[in-house]
């Protein structure tokens, strides 16, 4: 197998899980398995690392590459919005630590089948899990400009949003459908105004990034597993998300705040919010790549890492 997905971060996501030889910890995002690869050189025959992903490929290519980890090491094909259920049925129902990395992996985005890249021709898909319904096409071919305006603004905030969604209904009512992804990539660059195109990167950039949001419901997934995260952990166990787009990170910021007991309460009321926190936040601000990984791996340099500790209730302390 060529390893071309290079796991970002990875001494500080081992730091911030605190992985220790004997304990039990989750990669609700396996992918092709660089994270896994690196928690399982630190475990012992006594630990447990719980690998999930909803790409049956990945995880066929994750498997592969952590063959040498067979007897501590677990693969399960499945969606992390279910991790409670999952984790609950694999026997393992508590952790230690969990990661959660919201980005797709440099395989998946250089599949030209799977239709993530502008830069490759390949059919418009972009779905994580092949076994949904709704793939890009049918967004680019069947939403009105109001729909697909409304996703590029939200979901890749897009200035040029509108012109963009109007462009490319004209371009279907007139040519028929659009399949393929370097067609989508052309029309985009077409429709945005030219002094605007020479700087920040291509400019369907923010335009496939919501298409793959938008088709995996990426934001509305995040906002799922976090709380059955926290639940999945021992007292002391510990969370790593790392996030590659502003809303992902957004989400993770704040859902951390509320837990960590940020107070909420109205003005001139006794504050319970500490009382009611469930986490202890371990990183004051994002943590970012280091400007030699980001040298070493240019993908890395959109990631933001946040960790926290729990600290809640006895009955979920580690027996």
């Amino acid at each position: 197998m060529v390893e071309l997905h290079i796991p970002v971060m990875e001494k500080e996501v081992i730091g911030y899980l605190n992985c220790r030889p004997d304990g039990i910890y989750v990669d609700a995002t396996l992918g092709d398995g660089g994270h896994a690869e690196a928690i399982l050189r630190v475990l012992s025959a006594e630990g447990r690392l719980i690998g999930i992903d909803w790409d049956e490929a990945a995880l066929e290519r994750a498997d592969m590459r952590l063959k040498n980890y067979k007897n501590r090491f677990i693969p399960i094909h499945a969606d992390y919005t279910n991790l409670e259920e999952v984790l609950r049925e694999a026997g393992y129902p508590r952790a230690d630590g969990i990661l959660i990395d919201l980005g797709a992996s440099t395989l998946q985005l250089m599949d030209a089948e799977r239709g993530f890249s502008f830069h490759h021709e390949g059919d418009l898909d972009m779905r994580m899990d092949r076994r949904r319904s709704l793939t890009a096409k049918d967004i680019i071919n069947r939403y009105t400009a109001e729909q697909l305006s409304e996703i590029f603004f939200r979901l890749g905030e897009e200035r040029f949003s509108r012109r963009i969604a109007a462009r490319i209904v004209s371009e279907r009512e007139q040519k028929g459908e659009i399949e393929n992804s370097r067609k989508l990539a052309e029309i985009v660059k077409e429709a945005v105004p030219a002094r605007f195109r020479r700087k920040g990167g291509h400019p369907a950039r923010r335009i496939f990034q919501s298409l793959r949001l938008a088709v995996n419901h990426e934001l509305t997934n995040i906002a799922a597993v976090l709380p059955q995260a926290v639940n999945c952990l021992f007292r002391g166990g510990r969370l790593s998300v790392i996030a590659y787009h502003s809303l992902e990170d957004r989400l993770v910021k704040h859902f951390l705040r509320e837990k960590s007991g940020h107070c909420s309460c109205p003005p001139n009321m006794p504050c319970i919010c500490r009382e009611n926190a469930e986490l202890k936040v371990l990183t004051s601000k994002a943590v970012r790549p280091s400007e030699e990984e980001i040298n070493s791996n240019p993908r890395a340099r959109s990631a933001r890492l946040r960790a926290a500790e729990k600290i809640a209730t006895e009955e979920k302390e580690r027996r």
